[in-house]
């Protein structure tokens, strides 16, 4: 493999001097500069871009730490992400996580190494203490409301959403409805903002089989569907974590020819656009793009929030 030393011995001149052309820096004379570039064309001379950007303080690498790509509130921020990187330097890293911390404290400890420009949680196991201790090495963004967290972070307020939706679900169904989540209240801040919204509008917690959880695709909705909801009479609607799930829950009624329960799902995927049920937008795409935004740039720390949108479909 030809290094930077076989140029020099080549073209007769200095390390440092070739160093200087391949960065294109100035203070190289023409002549010098035509002749080591011919050697470079001669010899096939290809730099090694991660040592160069190392020699600039910069990876150009932004990795996205990212649960599973089952959720498609998850992969919509990573598309955003992806998508908003494309115009850019950056090349995204995906580095996945399956709420292991200790898998997270590695990509953590890679940041600290410089093996990373900065990262993007868009769930995590992790505190967010120990997300802003590592930010004195680089950026971290979060993917939801830091709280009291001096870190930078993009997220949907999602709570004025979830209080729309229970109103309107106490309206015409009481308390005869049942949710599905991904995880306990107490492991994930979007399941406990859901209680949260639930108990505010009817005064007290969601009993214990009015909450199933591990719910993370439409095959679950279906499952689910099968194996609870069509046992129990009296489930009158539905509110889902995702549109797929939802469309999964139809999915089994439609095959029983029976009339399924109202559903509301969430993200506004196609799913719910075709077969025309409400949902929750949190718009999951622009979270991913304005991610991206934050921690490429020099304004640490920035929060950014974006309201979720109810929409009701008849």
């Amino acid at each position: 493999m030809t290094t930077i030393h076989d140029i020099a011995k080549k073209s007769g001149y200095s390390v440092s001097t070739v160093s200087r052309v391949l960065n294109q820096r100035h203070h190289v004379s023409e002549t010098a500069r035509q002749t080591i570039l011919q050697v470079i064309d001669e010899l096939d001379y290809q730099p090694n871009e991660l040592a160069r950007h190392l020699s600039h303080g910069k990876t150009r690498q932004i990795g996205v730490v990212i649960p599973n790509t089952i959720h498609p509130f998850f992969t919509e921020i990573l598309n955003g992400v992806v998508n908003a990187a494309f115009s850019t330097p950056y090349r995204i890293v995906i580095l996945p996580s399956s709420y292991d911390e200790q898998l997270e404290d590695t990509y953590l400890n890679q940041l600290q190494r410089k093996a990373f420009d900065g990262l993007i949680f868009i769930s995590r196991a992790s505190s967010l203490e120990k997300l802003t201790r590592y930010t004195q090495y680089a950026p971290v963004v979060c993917c939801e409301n830091p709280d009291t967290a001096l870190l930078s972070a993009v997220y949907c307020d999602r709570l004025p959403a979830y209080l729309e939706v229970f109103h309107y679900l106490k309206q015409h169904f009481g308390q005869a409805i049942v949710l599905l989540m991904s995880r306990e209240s107490d492991g994930s801040a979007t399941s406990a903002l859901i209680v949260e919204a639930y108990e505010h509008v009817y005064g007290c917690p969601p009993k214990p089989h009015q909450i199933i959880t591990g719910m993370m695709d439409e095959t679950d909705g279906y499952q689910v569907a099968k194996d609870v909801l069509a046992k129990q009479n009296e489930i009158q609607a539905v509110f889902a974590n995702g549109d797929d799930i939802a469309s999964g829950v139809l999915r089994y009624y439609d095959e029983q020819k029976q009339i399924p329960p109202l559903i509301v799902g969430q993200e506004n995927q196609l799913s719910s656009r075709l077969l025309k049920f409400s949902t929750v937008d949190h718009h999951a795409y622009r979270i991913g793009q304005e991610a991206f935004r934050i921690v490429t740039s020099d304004n640490q720390p920035e929060q950014l929030e974006i309201p979720s949108q109810f929409i009701y479909r008849e």
